[in-house]
């Protein structure tokens, strides 16, 4: 036991070299709320040597290197929002485990308001991005979980781009540029801070989703939007069958939602938006457009006898931030996250016939996230994801407690890329040191 003491306390003396004596700290001296945070992110058998808080992208850089000399894996985390998400980091043999937090990583580089770009760390919060941009009346258009914690780099990483996906499309398409560390404490840039960039490969797409696997973004590039003039939202409530020729009337329609999400019977009850299920949708543009939209959704409604409901540009504010919180809430003891995908035209029915509680489906594209309360069984998810898969779709398991992780594969994914993923994984990260396990079939 003293002599595994002394190998850490010199390791620490080391990293407190390359950062300084405030930015390491031992796990035993390390704050509740970080300890809570990592634990539920590795495997029960898998400890924690100590946390780094890099404060340059040089520091970020000289920490990897020193980790790969010294036969440490690397947990990079940001505002721990999402640690939880993804498979349990576990070790190969040999290694041991520290976690790199790039959170002082978050200043602003650029903003370029007249090219609608803005480059910032990767640790900087999505909620102060937003907060930049609106200044010069400009936005970011992604609705991450936890917003308010969330960092950049840990919405790329995760690929957590939220209801507007249906007019902005996700995360990857937004991304312009990036610079990240390899797994070598090498440092690698792709992409520019120019919307028109083509040179080199599209490593922005291959990082995005990647759960911290392939490197650690330590800087973007994004493109931004101008803010809406004005805004509204539309909710249609009742049976699937009326439901299910409203949206589709909606998607092949002229209309142009920025955002089109179906709504679980539970979670409309939950919202106190009326019984069976719902679809919400919101209308971004000038008043005109928006009006006129609105009005058109609330006919075809109408029509198809379903309950129906608008909410102006003030009163929709509490609508639209209560209804991720009521997805993300993590109050309630340890709830199970999933993501799930499917084909558009089998929302409704899915919905309708799987033993899902709260969830909410994106109608352009079928993604979406369902959440449990702690009683649901393994069983009972591996039934879903059977029914997902039958319909050509998928369902992951994102947050839950190490033990139910423990008892299914979380990604279930059965594609034909695994070679692929495996050999990308080689290539970026031989001796397997970023994020270890954490990724689809343990990459």
């Amino acid at each position: 036991m003293n002599s595994v003491y002394t190998v850490n306390l010199v390791h620490i003396q080391e990293l407190e070299s390359i950062v300084d004596a405030a930015s390491v700290s031992s796990w035993q001296n390390t704050e509740a709320f970080w300890q809570q945070r990592l634990e539920i992110a590795v495997s029960p058998d898998t400890h924690i040597d100590c946390i780094v808080y890099p404060n340059t992208q040089a520091e970020l850089a000289a920490v990897i290197a020193w980790a790969g000399q010294n036969g440490y894996a690397v947990l990079p985390c940001g505002g721990g929002s999402k640690l939880d998400w993804g498979g349990l980091v576990k070790l190969d043999s040999n290694l041991r485990l520290m976690a790199v937090n790039t959170s002082r990583l978050n200043r602003l580089i650029e903003h370029a308001v007249g090219d609608l770009t803005v480059t910032a760390e990767a640790g900087m919060k999505f909620a102060d991005l937003q907060q930049v941009l609106a200044v010069a009346g400009q936005f970011l258009p992604i609705d991450p979980a936890y917003p308010q914690h969330a960092t950049l780099g840990g919405i790329i990483a995760t690929a957590d781009t939220g209801s507007l996906r249906h007019r902005y499309r996700g995360v990857r398409d937004m991304l312009l540029g990036m610079t990240f560390v390899r797994s070598d404490g090498k440092i690698a840039t792709a992409g520019g801070r120019v919307v028109k960039n083509v040179a080199g490969y599209d490593l922005m797409k291959l990082f995005t989703g990647a759960y911290g696997t392939l490197g650690i973004i330590s800087q973007v590039t994004f493109r931004v939007y101008p803010l809406p003039v004005a805004s509204e939202t539309v909710l249609l409530t009742g049976a699937p069958g009326p439901l299910t020729q409203a949206t589709q009337i909606l998607l092949s329609s002229a209309l142009t939602p920025t955002a089109v999400d179906l709504l679980s019977p539970d979670l409309v009850a939950k919202l106190g938006l009326g019984k069976g299920l719902g679809l919400i949708v919101r209308f971004q543009s000038i008043p005109e457009s928006v009006k006129q939209q609105s009005a058109r959704l609330r006919s075809v409604g109408e029509k198809l006898g379903l309950q129906g409901a608008s909410w102006g540009e003030n009163d929709q504010k509490q609508l639209w931030q209560t209804l991720p919180e009521t997805i993300w809430n993590h109050t309630q003891d340890s709830p199970i996250i999933c993501k799930i995908g499917v084909r558009p035209s089998e929302a409704v029915k899915v919905m309708d016939e799987l033993p899902i509680q709260d969830a909410v489906i994106h109608a352009g594209c079928g993604l979406g996230i369902l959440r449990f309360d702690q009683t649901v069984t393994a069983e009972t998810l591996l039934q879903i994801r059977r029914v997902c898969e039958a319909k050509a779709g998928f369902l992951t398991v994102l947050a839950a407690p190490p033990a139910l992780k423990q008892q299914l594969d979380v990604w279930g994914y059965t594609g034909s890329a695994i070679d692929l993923m495996r050999r990308i994984k080689q290539q970026f990260d031989s001796e397997n040191i970023l994020s270890p396990h954490r990724f689809v079939d343990g990459i």
